[in-house]
């Protein structure tokens, strides 16, 4: 069986700069680290070849050094790692991240299954997943919270939609996107470490797609753009409100009010 995981590198903190021209992150130099709901994608992926055999191959959309993110891939135990990078790809939004990872995807490796996580934390639309799938012409389930058989070219998976849990037969080759807490994700092995360290990661770029239409990647290809963004003002300031309950509730509406909080 032939498993692909989609895997991103995201800001290891929440105090990021952005470019308020273009309302993208600067990921350059900023601290990162994988994805959280990945880890989650990865297990999933490695339970998977552990009870059907085959390999697991990473895939991400970043800057080269992303490269640290898929050793310590390797680390897990997946077989190979691509990186789709390109000054191209900047600026990306959603369709045109999906579209190219379908088009990576496609350049890279054969498939029978793709693993995504259910969102990633500094964009929680939990869409690209859904349309990568769209854009390969295979199936999707989201929300899947459970794993089943796999057998006959079918698996089977179960979906959790809050309200309602449901089982879901899909044919292969398919895509998938996890949800947070379906296993408990493994560590990076020591041995797999010193057992990976010379294992390569592969560079992908723009002129390797099938697709040469620079207007479908990046900003250009993307169908959405930020009005304005900016980062939140840190205010440190204390008002202290004393009196009787009715005199200090009276003073906290005027004020809410002043500064257009009701």
């Amino acid at each position: 069986m032939k498993i692909v995981v989609c895997i991103k590198q995201v800001p290891g903190t929440s105090q990021v700069e952005i470019d308020e021209a273009t309302g993208v992150l600067k990921r350059d130099g900023a601290a990162a680290k994988i994805n959280p709901y990945d880890l989650y994608t990865l297990e999933a992926a490695m339970r998977l070849k552990e009870a059907y055999g085959g390999t697991v191959t990473a895939v991400t959309m970043g800057p080269p050094q992303a490269e640290a993110m898929m050793k310590e891939a390797y680390m897990m135990g997946v077989d190979e790692a691509y990186i789709f990078t390109d000054r191209a790809f900047a600026g990306a939004d959603v369709l045109a991240t999906a579209y190219t990872l379908a088009q990576g995807i496609t350049a890279a490796c054969e498939y029978d299954i793709i693993l995504c996580g259910k969102q990633t934390t500094d964009g929680d639309t939990a869409q690209v997943g859904p349309a990568i799938a769209e854009y390969l012409g295979i199936p999707c389930a989201a929300w899947v919270s459970e794993i089943g058989e796999v057998e006959a070219g079918f698996i089977t998976v179960g979906q959790n939609f809050v309200n309602q849990k449901q089982k879901t037969r899909m044919e292969l080759p398919c895509l998938i996107t996890v949800e947070k807490d379906i296993y408990t994700p493994r560590l990076p092995s020591y041995r797999l470490k010193a057992a990976t360290a010379g294992r390569k990661v592969h560079m992908i770029s723009f002129g390797d797609f099938q697709d040469q239409e620079v207007s479908h990647y990046g900003l250009k290809g993307s169908a959405t753009s930020v009005e304005r963004i900016f980062p939140p003002k840190s205010l440190k300031g204390r008002d202290f409100l004393e009196g009787t309950a009715e005199e200090v509730a009276g003073r906290l509406v005027r004020l809410f009010a002043e500064r257009k909080y009701i």
